[in-house]
């Protein structure tokens, strides 16, 4: 009697465990709270939250999502410029990169004479 029943157990924990043991993958594509479930152990653990964002980071395709959501979230875009703003060699590459483009070096001479200007009145 004892037999039937530990066979019963066993059968049900292979059966469960094989549910369980589904892949993953499938398992976040299907499953809206499987998905959420996963998305809040990230976003409440740093550690983890950061291993993701360089393996988002480490691929092209991904990469440009992740810059893409930074940029058009205006609290993220601040939070970048302010970090820039703070650190000389940032702003240097960013001036860098845009006096590549003659319209940007155009652009970046006025904005440098306007503030030479203000600041010869200043004085």
């Amino acid at each position: 009697m004892k037999r039937p029943l530990l066979i019963a157990v066993l059968a049900a924990s292979v059966f469960a465990a094989a549910g369980c043991g589904g892949d993953v993958s499938t398992m976040l594509t299907q499953s809206a709270e499987v998905r959420d479930k996963v998305m809040t152990v990230f976003s409440s653990n740093g550690a983890m939250a950061g291993q993701m964002v360089d393996r988002l980071l480490g691929t092209d395709s991904t990469q440009a999502i992740v810059v893409d959501k930074v940029m058009g979230n205006g609290a993220a875009v601040q939070a970048v410029l302010a970090r820039v703003a703070k650190d000389p060699t940032m702003v240097d590459g960013v001036l860098s990169f845009a006096v590549q483009d003659t319209n940007m070096k155009n652009h970046v001479m006025t904005l440098l004479k306007g503030m030479e200007m203000a600041g010869a009145a200043a004085k």
